[in-house]
């Protein structure tokens, strides 16, 4: 039997290189400034619905919400073996919090017909709020196993998973459709193809197609073949513009309070038997030793 799957990924700023220009003076992350890549976890999702295609047969969709150059992670998408990719990018969507998103990607979700599972990365490294897919689930009215790290057996219509749980796992088996959110430990992603690479490294949007200046076109030797990125605005997903982006987000901040971490009282150790026993004896009568 074989399955059509979809991928939730999103492009997020690489919070691993923070450099001092990475928060502008309202506290917010300052995007322009880190670097954009994948979500790390999102590749792990990524990864096993490709293994699922592998053994089983079937399509892999992979969808992403973000601004134009979020086209790049659904070449690197391409890359790896998906079918089909989409880039769902419309002003309306801007500012969107979590429930906002899940909407949008539902309707986006229903729009590409049917789906067997759904697979996302357990959070995002830009938020940490692990709440979109849960939310994309619940809005499509479909099972919903967290925080996976190994599906243990994919037989016709049921899927049964281990999931994280906190002091250890747990097996959880559920009908399809379902979506499964995915951690790091379920898999080590692949490498992208190097032929996939030559086939699809021109790959974009009709409107990034449409921007490429006709010398560029002709020096790379660019046509409408290569426009491969479906482009989806608030129109062609049937999305009521009211329930988008900011007029959609009921999260809102109160406050935004910077926290600098200061040197804290420091006291020199000597390095001799006689020091280690005083630091020891001082340990101890604070009751920090036992």
């Amino acid at each position: 039997m074989s399955y059509q799957m979809v991928v939730l990924v999103k492009q997020v700023p690489d919070t691993h290189n923070i450099k001092g220009d990475a928060m502008k003076a309202d506290g917010t992350v300052n995007r322009q400034a880190l670097p954009a890549i994948f979500n790390p976890e999102d590749l792990n999702a990524l990864e096993e619905a490709i293994k699922i295609k592998d053994n089983y047969g079937g399509k892999v969709t992979v969808i992403t919400m973000g601004p134009p150059n979020a086209s790049q992670i659904l070449r690197e998408s391409l890359f790896r073996n998906a079918d089909r990719v989409i880039l769902v990018s419309d002003r309306i969507f801007a500012g969107a919090d979590t429930l906002a998103t899940s909407y949008a990607l539902s309707m986006a979700i229903r729009k590409t017909g049917n789906f067997d599972i759904i697979f996302c990365g357990r959070q995002a490294i830009d938020g940490d709020t692990a709440q979109v897919g849960p939310q994309t689930a619940e809005k499509l009215g479909i099972n919903q196993i967290t925080c996976v790290n190994k599906i243990m057996e994919l037989k016709k219509d049921t899927i049964t998973a281990e999931r994280s749980i906190e002091g250890g796992y747990e097996i959880i088996k559920a009908k399809l459709p379902t979506l499964l959110t995915i951690t790091a430990e379920a898999n080590t992603p692949r490498p992208a193809s190097a032929k996939k690479i030559l086939a699809y490294k021109h790959a974009m949007t009709p409107l990034e197609l449409d921007g490429l200046d006709e010398a560029y076109i002709q020096s790379k030797e660019i046509d409408e073949s290569h426009a491969v990125i479906e482009l989806w605005g608030h129109e062609q997903i049937g999305a009521n513009p009211e329930q988008c982006g900011l007029a959609g987000s009921p999260t809102k901040v109160k406050e935004i309070e910077s926290v600098v971490l200061g040197a804290r009282e420091s006291k020199k150790i000597e390095g001799s038997k006689a020091g280690l026993e005083s630091l020891v004896k001082e340990l101890m009568t604070e009751h920090i030793l036992g």
